[in-house]
């Protein structure tokens, strides 16, 4: 059955974005992929997207980049009278803007559902998520939810890229990579530390937020002086291939509960293996031994990327194709789409791997 699905994303990046941006790409993937298979989709979203979808917006730039806004909860809020007007037309609404619509979607009385792409471990959440406990929610990984059990969790579906967005790397560049955000969660110090106790040039690929200007000045920037440290600056999809592709391995030492962790899945489909401190999401997308290395601390790292080579790129390509492209991706909304407005899919079961957590989560160590 060919659904009409909306997909409501923030405002605050284009989709997909410009250069750095989670949740704006998932979605312009998933809506890809979901028309792909032939079911219409009308994206609201800033009109500066790019999209063979119904394109519904009244900012033509998106937030981060347009020095015009100043409240960007004003545009949000116009942008969910938009949704509002025209809820009667879809079989179902995908909201991908946290709480925000929850006194608004109880009353629109259409099926409906809503991914939580970031953390939620924050103290202020559980009000919410006590009072709006019908709300049909998705995690993103199954450690995400262990902060909100009591949600209404309906489905758990791993991002995914497109199967052709990135191609085979060889590894040959002589250097680790970091991409990501310069924040004190990400943690590019330690991946600075460890690629030079393991004796390797970093080329740092990172944003510096405004809320993060003042970690940056105080903790980082001496460190980016540092003879084995290459900070190139935030980079898009079009330099990322390249950038992955080359590096012996990507370090991610993060020290907060990562939802998920998109990078994990950019290197390995470019082959590249995952050098990943245990938290958060980083056991159920890493394969131990296979895909990277799940460590606790800096001298394990070190110690994995001495073993790096030791692991085939090649199988690491095969597992994102098994497991994260955005086919799998589609697949997985599709089923709980088909569940929530009273269909029966002719597969009665989730795509492999991305909803059985049995397969995938270790659990942590203290």
């Amino acid at each position: 059955m060919k659904l009409h699905i909306a997909q409501v994303a923030p405002l605050y990046e284009s989709v997909p974005p410009r250069l750095y941006g989670g949740t704006e790409r998932i979605v312009a993937y998933l809506t890809d992929a979901l028309m792909a298979k032939g079911h219409r989709v009308t994206l609201f979203a800033s009109g500066d997207s790019r999209t063979e979808a119904e394109l519904v917006s009244h900012l033509e730039e998106a937030i981060r980049l347009n020095p015009q806004v100043k409240d960007p909860l004003a545009h949000h809020i116009i942008q969910m009278a938009d949704v509002a007007a025209r809820a009667h037309e879809f079989d179902i609404i995908h909201f991908h803007t946290d709480y925000l619509h929850f006194p608004l979607s109880d009353l629109l009385h259409r099926p409906h559902v809503t991914t939580l792409h970031g953390r939620l471990d924050l103290p202020d959440l559980p009000y919410v998520y006590r009072r709006f406990n019908h709300q049909p929610v998705i995690s993103i990984s199954y450690a995400q939810r262990k902060p909100l059990p009591f949600a209404r969790w309906v489905g758990n579906v791993y991002h995914g890229l497109p199967k052709d967005l990135y191609r085979l790397g060889k590894g040959d560049g002589g250097y680790v990579a970091f991409i990501g955000r310069i924040s004190p969660e990400k943690r590019a110090d330690l991946a600075i530390e460890i690629a030079a106790q393991a004796g390797y040039p970093i080329y740092i690929a990172a944003k510096i937020d405004k809320a993060d200007e003042a970690y940056y000045e105080t903790c980082i920037k001496s460190l980016f002086e540092l003879p084995h440290v290459h900070y190139i600056g935030e980079i898009g999809d079009a330099e990322k291939n390249e950038f992955l592709g080359k590096a012996k391995a990507l370090l991610f030492p993060i020290d907060w509960p990562e939802p998920f962790g998109i990078v994990m899945i950019e290197a390995m489909a470019c082959g590249t293996p995952v050098i990943a401190f245990n938290r958060g999401s980083v056991p159920e997308v890493i394969d131990h031994g296979v895909t990277g290395y799940i460590v606790h601390h800096v001298q394990e790292a070190v110690e994995a990327l001495r073993n790096v080579d030791m692991l085939d790129r090649r199988q690491i390509r095969q597992v994102f194709e098994t497991r994260f492209t955005s086919e799998v991706m589609a697949e997985n909304y599709l089923q709980i789409y088909q569940q929530l407005c009273g269909h029966k899919s002719a597969a009665q079961q989730y795509f492999p791997i991305a909803n059985q957590p049995e397969k995938t989560y270790r659990l942590q160590s203290a």
